[in-house]
């Protein structure tokens, strides 16, 4: 089954459950995402990708310098594990691994989830590729991703108990819009797929072919 497949099934479940104040909800915040302009600031294609160190889910620490003179990356930014279609994106990202693996390309997701949040989602999934913790979106925030969320939002979530802040072990309400990111081994970006909807993803297995032909 393919991630499109996966997202699909899961916003006909999404959707049915969705009351009238939650669709006024996520519209309010989907515009206020839209005014952040995050579109026209991401970094694109021919950028170069800023050089970074993160922790993984175990606390060891990855570059991306080290990443790159092993061949291509695949950088994918993910909200965080309390999010079902980043969950679905991550596992459809380690069905590909092997197949990335054998052409010496590199997978590695990042979110601004602390490593113990990290770890726990790394397990539960089977995870085998570096899972990075991104503090306070620094990371994230130098491909001009990151957003504040909107305040009808966060007051959504914390009535259900999703302690957004205390997973990015942060007071701040901030998220990266998801994206995906192919780096040559130069470290100029080859490919990248952002989008403001949260539920729609680029598909592992197409993204991998284009780092591989690389």
């Amino acid at each position: 089954m393919t991630l499109a497949e996966d997202n699909a099934a899961l916003i006909e479940i999404s959707g049915a459950k969705a009351t009238d104040e939650m669709k006024a909800i996520y519209k309010t915040a989907q515009e206020h995402i839209i005014s952040e302009g995050i579109l026209e600031k991401a970094l694109g294609v021919g950028d170069t990708a800023p050089m970074f160190e993160l922790p993984d889910a175990n606390g060891d620490m990855v570059s991306l310098a080290d990443v790159l003179a092993s061949g291509p990356a695949v950088i994918s930014f993910y909200r965080g594990a309390w999010c079902p279609f980043c969950n679905l994106e991550l596992r459809a990202m380690q069905r590909e691994l092997a197949s990335a693996e054998a052409s010496n390309v590199t997978l590695v997701a990042i979110s601004p989830n602390t490593p113990d949040t990290s770890r726990d989602l790394v397990s539960e999934s089977e995870l085998t590729f570096p899972v990075l913790s991104d503090a306070e979106n620094a990371v994230a925030k130098q491909f001009n991703l990151v957003y504040e969320m909107e305040s009808g939002l966060v007051d959504f979530y914390k009535a259900q108990g999703r302690d957004i802040d205390k997973m990015n072990g942060s007071e701040r309400w901030e998220l990266p819009v998801p994206a995906t990111y192919v780096i040559d081994t130069s470290g100029v970006i080859q490919f990248a797929y952002v989008d403001l909807n949260h539920r729609a993803r680029a598909e592992p297995s197409e993204v991998v072919a284009v780092a591989a032909a690389l």
